[in-house]
């Protein structure tokens, strides 16, 4: 096995490229899995969400860093565009929604709880 993983171009992926193997994560919301195992630990994957999609309330159980790739999305604390880079601390909650869809790259510490 490699000791690293490298992804390239990730500032001009097209999100919509059908070699892409992306799974669906909730209506609207798909999930690219790039490392580790998101139901176990520690991972991070590429999440794309279509107009309008949404992720429901959920529990952050470890840090979560989220990077806006494209669009945006938003939470009850604010709005977030294209090149925000976001930290959700362990024990903080929120349900995210993108009205412009997005594409953000996900790293997690640990599974997230949805509630």
């Amino acid at each position: 096995m490699s000791q690293h993983i490298v992804w390239r171009d990730l500032l001009t992926l097209d999100p919509d490229d059908l070699e892409l193997p992306w799974q669906v994560l909730r209506a609207g919301v798909d999930i690219l899995p790039i490392h580790g195992d998101v139901e176990k630990g520690c991972s991070s994957a590429l999440l794309r969400y279509r107009p309008g999609a949404s992720v429901p309330q959920h529990l952050h159980s470890g840090h979560e860093h989220i990077l806006i790739l494209r669009g945006s999305q938003a939470d009850q604390h604010g709005i977030y565009r294209q090149g925000t880079f976001l930290i959700n601390m362990p024990g903080g909650s929120h349900r995210v929604v993108s009205e412009e869809g997005c594409l953000v790259l996900a790293i997690w510490e640990a599974p997230v709880k949805f509630l």
